[in-house]
């Protein structure tokens, strides 16, 4: 594949990959090598730690608990205050390895970069004596046969949890030391590639967002703003759709629940179908394909367009319909309805204790930037490439984070020879 880079391509400035061919004899190679494993168990060369402190006595600001670890993701970027108040008193160290007990299926496994006070549902683990190297500890955690163990000593129903005594009669093949260090070079370096991806994705919502933030900024402090009803098709209001739509038909008119758009994208594989008498008196809230919907009771401000598939579908008491007028750029509206100057002023007019909800009154009031169609058409413009781009860069990052289970089970999967 030719891929211009500066006016010349991959291979032209790289010469050599052209003729790089797999070698069928990659197996053979050192890094491969398992006549030097030995076959270990977990406890046997990892220790569960179980050093407590008062966190504020010994100077700790931040505590751990599980609701901190991303599944799948070595890196802790959320954490507690411990001015705040906790009962946590379980010590953690940097370099030491959190590891998950409860919901073991869930893969919450990370390396502490600081010092703080842990959840007691998390153990803290590092290498006992010297035939595991710590660089390597992260990664055999992550395996997937290491999950399936866990998973399957887990006891409990609505919160199950694996034990030390189960996760230390864990066996597995060790190799050498060298060969450890080699294997973590590996995997650390498709780690540093997976967290590059993950920033660069988060990066460019950073941008679009902060796009949307100057316009808002820009129009606000001219007094320019309009009211979201402002920008609805004439005869089309914003309106919410049937109160009770039923159990479900066998055949019938589709209706969208909230439950149906978690994604931004409405999922039509499972949509309640109810009867034309029960949706007859509701015919103000029918859709047309590039109607928008936003929810307005429970989950708020979730977004989703119609597709053309759901022409004359309906919706329930909880989403409101928004048919944007002709004259406006459908994707520039979608995109306000989701930037945070938006979202600051929806969470204002949330009412309701039991239920949290936007009455439609107060979404019609909602203020938006309205400029020229020829300027909107331009924001809408930049806005997609930054969703392409962020597309992008997000099927990069499962692509890495495929190719680091992969590679953890191709270099530490297999068994001693």
């Amino acid at each position: 594949m030719q891929i211009p880079m500066g006016g010349r391509t991959i291979t032209d400035a790289h010469p050599v990959l052209p003729k790089l061919k797999p070698n069928p004899h990659w197996a053979k190679l050192p890094l491969f090598n398992r006549k030097g494993w030995t076959r270990v168990r977990f406890g046997d060369v990892v220790e569960n730690l179980n050093e407590t402190c008062e966190p504020e006595a010994a100077g700790l600001e931040r505590f751990i608990g599980l609701e901190h670890l991303e599944p799948g993701s070595l890196h802790i970027r959320a954490w507690g205050n411990v001015a705040d108040g906790t009962t946590f008193t379980r010590r953690c160290r940097p370099g030491q390895v959190l590891f998950g007990k409860r919901r073991a299926y869930q893969r919450k496994v990370a390396v502490a970069e600081f010092d703080a006070v842990v959840s007691g549902d998390i153990y803290v683990l590092a290498p006992k004596g010297d035939r595991l190297r710590p660089e390597l500890l992260p990664f055999l955690c992550l395996s997937e046969r290491f999950f399936q163990h866990a998973v399957g000593t887990s006891a409990g129903s609505l919160s199950p949890r694996t034990n030390w005594s189960s996760l230390a009669s864990f066996e597995f093949d060790l190799p050498p030391l060298d060969q450890q260090r080699r294997i973590a070079e590996i995997l650390w370096a498709v780690d540093e590639c997976l967290v590059t991806g993950e920033n660069l994705s988060g990066a460019f919502q950073e941008y679009r967002q902060s796009l949307l933030d100057s316009i808002a900024h820009e129009y606000s402090a001219s007094h320019a703003l309009a009211s979201l009803d402002s920008a609805i098709e004439a005869g089309r209001p914003i309106c919410y759709g049937i109160l009770k739509p039923g159990i479900g038909e066998d055949e019938g008119i589709p209706v969208i629940k909230v439950r149906d758009f978690p994604d931004g994208y409405i999922h039509e594989g499972d949509l309640l179908l109810t009867t034309p008498e029960i949706e007859a008196p509701f015919k103000r809230s029918r859709l047309k394909g590039g109607d928008l919907l936003i929810s307005i009771r429970g989950t708020i401000g979730r977004l989703a367009e119609v597709p053309a598939t759901l022409q004359n579908a309906n919706i329930t008491q909880d989403t409101a319909r928004l048919s944007i007028a002709p004259e406006h750029n459908r994707a520039y509206i979608r995109a306000l309805l989701e930037s945070r100057f938006v979202e600051k002023q929806i969470q204002s007019r949330i009412t309701g204790l039991a239920v949290k909800g936007i009455n439609i009154g107060e979404l019609r009031k909602i203020q938006i930037p309205l400029p020229t169609r020829k300027k909107q058409d331009a924001i809408a413009d930049q806005l997609g490439e930054l969703a392409e781009a962020q597309k992008a860069a997000s099927e990069n990052s499962m692509c890495q984070r495929s190719l680091m289970s992969a590679s953890i089970e191709n270099l530490l999967g297999g068994t001693a020879q």
